[in-house]
């Protein structure tokens, strides 16, 4: 790898559906949690642009980070992944597809292409399904002008 590499950093975050009832919750906070075990390592697969440790989320319960809504977030550093990023996509909707969400938000910072922002939303909560997701994306790219 070189200095000349070009970079693409991506980060986001899903957010779990808030639940009053607790017992529901527990379970499919459990459910998410499993999701993200069964990605494969680093070490693991050479071929899966999402890795186990690129995901982190808070705890169970108010005293550990989830007061109502379960947070997930997610960020990795790739050598141009807007070149795979058809593939990366259908990863990340393969591991939405298996948990429980209300949205979920992928940042991709790109020096080529600009910063993108994709969206998925779940207006009353997506359970474990192969159903087709809706995603939406904005673009925004900075470009200085010199005269």
């Amino acid at each position: 790898m070189s200095q000349f590499d070009q970079e693409s950093i991506v980060y986001g975050v899903i957010r779990h559906v808030p639940s009053s009832e607790e017992l529901a919750a527990r379970r499919e906070r459990r459910n998410n949690l499993a999701s993200i075990q069964c990605l494969p390592t680093g070490m693991d697969d050479d071929f899966s642009l999402l890795k186990r440790e690129m995901f982190s989320m808070a705890g169970a319960d108010v005293f550990s980070g989830a007061y109502q809504t379960q947070v997930i977030h997610f960020a990795g550093s790739y050598r141009a992944v807007e070149y795979e990023w058809e593939n990366w996509l259908r990863q990340f909707e393969a591991l939405l597809k298996s948990m429980y969400w209300v949205s979920a938000t992928v940042h991709l910072e790109t020096e080529l292409s600009g910063k993108h922002t994709f969206n998925w939303q779940a207006e009353h909560g997506h359970t474990p399904s192969d159903a087709d997701l809706r995603m939406s994306c904005e673009w925004e790219r900075e470009g200085a002008f010199a005269i």
